[in-house]
């Protein structure tokens, strides 16, 4: 076995060959799952990785924009407790990103949660796309009877959103539930006449209205003057998984449910601290996980002594690829606790093109910069 093995974080040495593959003559490809040497990387990270076996770095192109971004990527790693994920979006700073090496560390060298249940409801996800395409994705989602509904998009307005809602409605009926997720776009004013809007579209075809609007505005203190003004729940996202004081909005009553993410809040204990001591429902999520990492999400919401909405982690089905042959899709509406194995046949040992090349060594330094800042 031939590995991408990468020197000091400024360089990545390229040694070996892939059988049936030039250095980096390969046309490329846009998907990549890439082995790399861990016994070359320094030894500040060497020391902080103990344990684990392998290191991954992976690249999916996603259906359609999502969250300003057409391709995610990161690293998986492999450890006694099986593979675990870290993928910091970009917009992340090395101290916050470093909670998510410390979630994936925890994941691959600790021990299996105690579950609570065999199943978790799972809700599809549907991006700012157009009705039609809207449709297609409910239609797709493996029986899921709640969907989200991103919203608030720059380049989406309020009646293209209500117009995307209404189509959700039409395929899911009268029973299905809708919930929006506005990623803190507005004010309270803004905030107040958007829901109004959302709510009605939700409610068109006989439906119940919205199940919760997440994130509307950025600050707790907006977070709570909406709630007070509304008659649709609110749920923190931000305000949980990128605040230093995840229980705030619980203490300012900013919120009715809070949204949970294991990655960012930096690992599956301190994400069911978090929903013990929140005093409200929780709503396990993706952050635009691979399935590595949204089996770990699924195994979060299973351990949880209660799960009253459906969890956010069916996004398997927004990339086009994922590193396993067997990717989290629900079935029935649900999600099962499984461990997931990688494709061994889709990991390669070389960079393919000075992209590859490029990006490994972004990840390098980021992975350095990510141990240097673990407290």
């Amino acid at each position: 076995m031939h590995r991408c093995v990468c020197g000091s974080p400024s360089e990545i040495v390229v040694v070996g060959h892939n059988e049936g593959m030039n250095d980096i003559a390969s046309p490329p490809k846009n998907t990549r799952l890439i082995e790399i040497g861990i016994e070359a990387l320094p030894a500040e990270v060497l020391n902080a990785l103990d344990g684990i076996t392998r290191l991954l770095y992976y690249r999916l192109p996603l259906k359609n924009r999502f969250r300003r971004i057409d391709v995610r990527d990161g690293l998986i790693l492999k450890g006694p407790n099986g593979w675990a994920e870290v993928s910091p979006f970009w917009d992340y700073d090395a101290p916050e990103s470093s909670q998510w090496l410390r979630a994936g560390l925890e994941a691959a060298r600790g021990k299996p949660l105690e579950l609570k249940r065999d199943a978790v409801p799972i809700n599809a996800t549907v991006p700012v796309v157009d009705p039609l395409t809207a449709q297609k994705i409910v239609e797709n989602s493996g029986g899921c009877t709640t969907v989200k509904v991103k919203v608030a998009d720059p380049g989406s307005t309020i009646s293209q959103d209500c117009e995307r809602i209404e189509a959700v409605r039409d395929v899911l009926g009268p029973e299905g539930k809708i919930r929006v997720d506005a990623n803190a776009a507005w004010d309270v004013d803004e905030a107040l006449a958007a829901i109004r809007e959302l709510n009605a579209a939700a409610a068109s075809g006989g439906g119940d209205g919205l199940e919760y609007v997440e994130q509307p505005c950025p600050t707790v203190d907006e977070l709570a003057a909406v709630r007070r003004q509304v008659d649709v729940r609110i749920a923190a996202d931000e305000s949980v998984r990128r605040a230093s004081d995840p229980l705030e909005v619980a203490r300012a009553e900013a919120a009715d449910l809070v949204i949970v993410k294991v990655q960012p809040l930096g690992g599956a204990a301190r994400l069911i601290e978090v929903c013990q001591n929140a005093g409200m429902p929780a709503v396990v999520s993706s952050a635009l996980d691979s399935s590595v990492g949204l089996a770990r999400g699924v195994e979060c919401a299973a351990a949880l002594d209660d799960l009253e909405f459906a969890c956010g982690l069916g996004t398997a089905r927004m990339f086009t690829d994922d590193v396993t042959a067997e990717p989290m899709i629900p079935q029935g509406g649900e999600l099962r606790p499984r461990d997931i194995e990688i494709d061994e046949s889709r990991i390669t040992y070389l960079p393919t093109d000075e992209r590859d090349l490029r990006e490994l060594r972004r990840w390098i330094v980021r992975l350095e910069e990510m141990v240097h800042c673990l407290r």
